[in-house]
């Protein structure tokens, strides 16, 4: 099973480098699990885009689409004390920003902090280190 970071996720809905490399991390395993908050960074990025003028209609149409059947199949870490507690812990211990330190603790309260053989995917070269760190797959198979 793998974590999907939002940024990750992105790639999967409008064309970037990554695209194709999530694209086959998706094939591998399509089950996806996310934190709680990652809607609302998905919709950060897409009006962002928009907002520059580096996304078309109807390619925002196309990656609208495509997000709510991504949101329709993911399992979504709800938030909780116990992501709260692990977040604070990985903002002391890993040069992380706050959303990034939530998505880190949720995926570690997703996993019972049983990382081995448990997939973290993301786009962040910060968090993914962290993310190795904390013992989670950050490989290319995970």
């Amino acid at each position: 099973m793998r974590f999907w970071d939002s940024s990750a996720l992105v790639p999967l809905l409008v064309e970037e480098p990554e695209t194709r490399r999530m694209e086959r991390f998706l094939a591998e395993d399509i089950t996806l699990l996310v934190w709680y908050g990652t809607m609302a960074e998905i919709e950060s990025s897409i009006t962002r885009r928009v907002r520059e003028g580096t996304l078309s209609v109807e390619d925002e149409r196309l990656a609208r689409r495509k997000f709510r059947m991504l949101e329709s199949a993911w399992n979504e870490v709800q938030p909780t004390e116990d992501v709260r507690r692990r977040a604070l812990r990985l903002l002391r211990v890993h040069p992380l920003r706050a959303a990034d330190a939530f998505q880190l603790a949720a995926a570690l309260v997703a996993c019972g902090e049983n990382t081995d053989g448990f997939g973290f995917v993301t786009g962040d070269t910060r968090l993914r280190e962290a993310a190795g760190k904390e013992g989670f797959d950050v490989g290319d198979d995970g």
